[in-house]
This record gives structure tokens, C-alpha cells and sequence, in this order.
């Protein structure tokens, strides 16, 4: 199975999202500077998982995006999936016409191996990884780097003016 950079930073996008919309919408902009993701790239995969019901967008002031509903209620499968990524080990995508339009030597087990790794998925919800100490230590470093940054950004912008 190939996870791709799309299916990753959706996750983790979603996670962090997750994190920290627990009060307030946040915006792709604050994603993107935490996670050091493109906020074009983050926009399009936004755009799927809009569509796809799991999150939801807020606009005005104080606008940004929230989760749709509660993060034990979104498993890792399907975020994945959302932003039109494969869980499929195989080379057929799971339509056993691997070898001359039929099953190849090996089909049975790439299949065995996606569906494994899609129960695992399906298994794992964004509200189980924010129950982990390790998540909530990360998330909190890479607010206080996001702050970091975003102080040098505004020192840089004074000092244009003076």
C-alpha cells in the first residue's frame, strides 16, 4: 500500500484541526504555519473533506473551519479516503485482474494486506489520537513555534516601517 503525501497531510491537517477547533474555528492559515503545509495544498484538500461532510467551514470574523461532528466519530479511513486515497495493496485495486484480466499468484494477499490496514484505519478515530499524551505535547510545541513565528514575522514588518 502506498500512502501518498495527500492521505498524510490530510490526517494530519484533520488532526490538528481537531486540536484545536475545540473553541474556535481555525483557519487553513494557522494549519498551514503549525503543520509547515501550503495553504493552497491545504485549500484543495479542505475542499474534499468539505464535500465529503467532515468538516465545515465558518465565515466572518473569528471564521475558519471546524469538525462537522465530534472527532470519535471521524476514523482515520476515512479522512484518508475523503481526499481520494486507496487503501489497496494491490496492483489491480482489489478488481483481481492483476495478470491477463484475472487474479495474479499473489492477489489473495495484497488483498488480505489492504484489508488489515483498512480495519486498522477504520479502527483509530481523530478523538483517540487526541486522547495520547505524545499528540496533546506535540500540538502544544507547535503552537508555541507558530507564536515564535509569527513575532518574527511581525518584527520583520515593523521594521520595514521605521
Amino acid at each position: 500500500m502506498r500512502l501518498t503525501t495527500k492521505g498524510r497531510y490530510a490526517v494530519t491537517a484533520m488532526l490538528d484541526l481537531a486540536f484545536h477547533s475545540q473553541k474556535n474555528p481555525v483557519t487553513l492559515t494557522d494549519i498551514a504555519t503549525r503543520q509547515t503545509i501550503s495553504l493552497s495544498y491545504l485549500e484543495q484538500l479542505f475542499a474534499r473533506l468539505r464535500k465529503a461532510g467532515m468538516v465545515t467551514g465558518v465565515r466572518g470574523p473569528g471564521g475558519g473551519y471546524k469538525l462537522s461532528r465530534d472527532a470519535s466519530l471521524i476514523n482515520i479511513a476515512d479522512v484518508i479516503e475523503a481526499v481520494d486515497e486507496q487503501l489497496d495493496s494491490t496492483k489491480c485495486g482489489g478488481e483481481a485482474n492483476c495478470q491477463n484480466n484475472k487474479a495474479c499468484l499473489t492477489h489473495d494477499l495484497w488483498m488480505g494486506l489492504s484489508d488489515q490496514i483498512r480495519g486498522y484505519l477504520q479502527g483509530i478515530s481523530l478523538g483517540d489520537l487526541l486522547e495520547k499524551h505524545h499528540v496533546k505535547e506535540v500540538a502544544k510545541r507547535q503552537e508555541m513555534d507558530a507564536k515564535v513565528i509569527e513575532l518574527h514575522r511581525m518584527d520583520r514588518c515593523q521594521s520595514l516601517y521605521k
